[in-house]
C-alpha cells in the first residue's frame, strides 16, 4: 500500500493547446491539443510518482472524458480507484496567445454528484488510506457534494490516525473546523477565510496562527505568488523566498507544490525542507507549456542550488 493516498472529487481531462489569437466572433486556428489527467488531488499523485515515489489517487468519473481520464493514468502507471458515477466528467481547455504570451484557461463545472456517490467516495477512501501516512485532499467540490465534505475527510483522518493535507478554497476551506495536518491556501484565499486585508506579513501570520489556535490545522503554508511562501505553525513563521524562474503556464503550479510537500515528508524531511522542495517543484512547473507538470530534473536542480 503506498504511503499516500490523494482524493479528487472534481477531477478534469485536461486539454492543451496554442493559438496565434484568441479574438471573439472569428475561427481561433488551434495547434496540436496536448490532454493531460487534471485535478487536484490527481496531480499531486502524478507528481509524487514523477519524484519517485508511490500515491494512489481516488475519483469519480463517469462518461467519454471519465473513460479517457482512466487512459492517461494507466499510460503514466499511476495506481488509482475510479468511482464510477452517472455524470460525465468534466473537461478544462487551455489556449495559450502566441501573439501576447498570454494565457487563458476554461474551466467547466463538473458533474452533479448524488449522496450515493459522493458517500462511496468516502468509503472507497476509508477502506484504501487505512494504514497510510498522509491523505490529501485537493481541488474543489462538484454540485451536489456538501460544502463540509472535507470535514468529513478530516474526520475519517482522524480515525484512521493519518495525517491529512488540504488544499481547497471557498466554502469548502471555510467548513474546516478542525483535524487537518496541514493546509496550503493562497493569500487570497486566507483574506477570504478571515475576512479581512492582511496588508503585511505580520497580519497574515497573525491570521494563520489565529487559525492554528482553533485547532483547525496544525501547519499551514501560504503561497504569495511571486513573493514565495510563508510556513506557519504554533512554534513561528518563516518566509520562504521564491524561485526565480521563466513564467511559460501556471497550470498546476500548486497541485505540484503540495505533491512535492508531501513527497519530502514521505522522505523523512524537516518541514522547512519539505516546503523548499514544494516551492521548487511549484517554480518547476511554471517553466512548463500548457497543462504539462514539472519535470523531476528541473525540480532536483531547483532545489539542489537553493
Amino acid at each position: 500500500m503506498p504511503q499516500v493516498v490523494t482524493l479528487t472529487m472534481n477531477p478534469a481531462l485536461d486539454i492543451a493547446t496554442s493559438a496565434d489569437a484568441v479574438m471573439p466572433t472569428d475561427k481561433i486556428r488551434c495547434g496540436p491539443p496536448r490532454y493531460d489527467p487534471g485535478g487536484g488531488g490527481i496531480n499531486v499523485a502524478r507528481v509524487i510518482r514523477r519524484l519517485g515515489g508511490d500515491a494512489l489517487a481516488i475519483f469519480p468519473a463517469g462518461g467519454a472524458a471519465g473513460t479517457a481520464l482512466d487512459t492517461l493514468l494507466d499510460r503514466e502507471r499511476l495506481l488509482s480507484c475510479r468511482v464510477p458515477i452517472a455524470g460525465t466528467t468534466r473537461e478544462s481547455f487551455t489556449v495559450d496567445e502566441r501573439r501576447s504570451g498570454q494565457q487563458y484557461r476554461f474551466v467547466l463545472p463538473g458533474p452533479k454528484l448524488s449522496e450515493e456517490e459522493w458517500r462511496a467516495c468516502l468509503a472507497h477512501l476509508a477502506r484504501l488510506a487505512d494504514g497510510t501516512r498522509f491523505i490529501v485532499a485537493s481541488g474543489s467540490l462538484p454540485p451536489g457534494v456538501p460544502a463540509d465534505f472535507f470535514q468529513q475527510v478530516a474526520d475519517l483522518a482522524k480515525s484512521l490516525e493519518t495525517r491529512l493535507v488540504l488544499d481547497t478554497s471557498g466554502d469548502a476551506l471555510r467548513q474546516i473546523r478542525s483535524g487537518a495536518y496541514l493546509l496550503k491556501p493562497s493569500l487570497r484565499e486566507l483574506k477570504e477565510w478571515v475576512g479581512e486585508d492582511l496588508p503585511d506579513e505580520a497580519s497574515q501570520v497573525a491570521a494563520a496562527q489565529s487559525l492554528i489556535a482553533r485547532g483547525i490545522c496544525e501547519v499551514m503554508v501560504v503561497s504569495l505568488g511571486g513573493h514565495g511562501a510563508l510556513l506557519v505553525s504554533a512554534e513561528g513563521a518563516e518566509r520562504l523566498a521564491p524561485f526565480r524562474v521563466p513564467v511559460r503556464s501556471a497550470v498546476g503550479a500548486g497541485d505540484c507544490m503540495v505533491g512535492a510537500i508531501v513527497f519530502g515528508l514521505m522522505q523523512g524531511m524537516d518541514l522547512r525542507h519539505a516546503v523548499r522542495l514544494g516551492m521548487a517543484a511549484g517554480a518547476a512547473t511554471l517553466m512548463t507549456p500548457g497543462t504539462e507538470l514539472c519535470r523531476r530534473e528541473d525540480v532536483e536542480r531547483l532545489y539542489t542550488a537553493d
